[in-house]
């Protein structure tokens, strides 16, 4: 038995590119239905058909995290010596 460190794994990284073309082939034929199934969410004024649409439309806002420290906490502690 070989001991085996590192390296590729078994199923990791990006799918083969047939893989993808074939996915596409296979949803080109709904995309009108597609489509249509988000203008009519859009103009119904559902948040989710109209979220997505932006998203892809303008692009997703930037995310921003508030980071907020109460109180100042040593990085390590020194202990006794």
């Amino acid at each position: 038995m070989e001991n085996k460190r590192g390296g590729a794994r078994e199923g990791a990284g990006r799918k083969p590119k047939a893989d993808e073309v074939a996915m596409i082939e296979k949803l080109s034929p709904m995309e009108d239905k597609a489509y249509e199934a988000l203008k009519k969410g859009v103009e119904a004024g559902d948040f989710k058909f109209v979220q997505l649409y932006f998203n892809y439309y303008a692009g997703k806002p930037k995310e921003t995290k508030d980071i907020t420290l109460n109180n100042e906490q040593p990085i390590f502690s020194l202990g006794d010596f």
